[in-house]
């Protein structure tokens, strides 16, 4: 099997396990907040759908997409939760239609991409197989803030070693995009992936080091969860200074979340941004 070919059965069984997550849920679950701020569980798939819907015209029609860039991106993040709000008289039903076709297209589109093409995005353009994972990233950390309003506990699989691939490469954009030099040494990353195999990228050597599960680096990575909440080793001034801005996901500074220990809501929930 061929690299793209891997990704994208990883990306329908990312997918199908998101849709098995909220197959059947009544109206009140839908509405159940989620751990970014003022987003309900309805708000991350219609993100997710929204973004699909845009990454086939990425695909699709590239001249297009990059006519909206700039406006788009100057919105910031008022614009994404502008996205979100506009959703949101939508009955919960047509939500998940609308993420099944959107994703449908998506997937479609994807599969007739060719290796060295380089569809644009909301951050550098990226390689196909960039492209693909992104999706799945974006799939998987909106899913665990689905699964964290529903008191779901979900099952680490093989996939995140994408999710960790994408989370490395993206290192200088997450000191880019917060305009700080470039890092200044590497970063050795020893993770142990879900079947309990040792999984690793950058030099080894390296003085800067992040040890710890795969699981804790890509919750750190999507920031799903603030580093004080895993059980991350992190050595040396480069980490340190990454594992405070890693972002996986393109577009603006994204806020992180606080430690749970200090901000849990009276739900039980806690909050930051996207």
């Amino acid at each position: 099997m061929g690299l793209m070919d891997e990704l994208m059965a990883d990306l329908r069984a990312e997918t199908a396990e998101l849709d098995a997550m909220i197959q059947g849920l009544d109206a009140t679950a839908w509405e159940l907040p989620t751990p970014a701020e003022g987003w309900a569980v309805r708000d991350q798939i219609s993100h997710l759908a929204w973004f699909d819907d845009a990454a086939t015209v990425s695909v699709t029609d590239p001249e297009r997409f990059r006519a909206a860039l700039p406006a788009f991106l100057a919105r910031g993040h008022a614009g994404v939760d502008e996205l979100a709000a506009a959703s949101r008289d939508l009955p919960a039903a047509s939500v998940h239609d609308w993420f099944r076709a959107a994703r449908a297209r998506s997937l479609e589109a994807f599969a007739r991409l060719e290796p060295g093409t380089r569809p644009p995005w909301y951050g550098p353009d990226m390689s196909a197989a960039s492209f693909v994972t992104a999706r799945l990233m974006e799939t998987w950390a909106h899913g665990q803030d689905v699964a964290d309003a529903l008191g779901v506990a979900r099952t680490p699989t093989a996939r995140l070693r994408h999710v960790a691939t994408l989370g490395v490469r993206a290192m200088p954009y997450g000191f880019a995009i917060r305009g700080l030099p470039a890092p200044a040494r590497p970063v050795r990353v020893e993770l142990t992936a879900p079947d309990g195999s040792p999984w690793s990228a950058g030099p080894e050597g390296a003085e800067d080091t992040v040890e710890g599960t795969m699981l804790d680096f890509c919750l750190l990575v999507v920031q799903r969860r603030h580093l004080a909440d895993t059980s991350l080793k992190v050595r040396g001034t480069t980490a340190e200074t990454w594992t405070a801005v890693a972002q996986a996901f393109a577009g603006p500074p994204g806020g992180g979340r606080a430690p749970l220990r200090s901000a849990i809501t009276p739900s039980g929930i806690s909050q930051g941004n996207t």
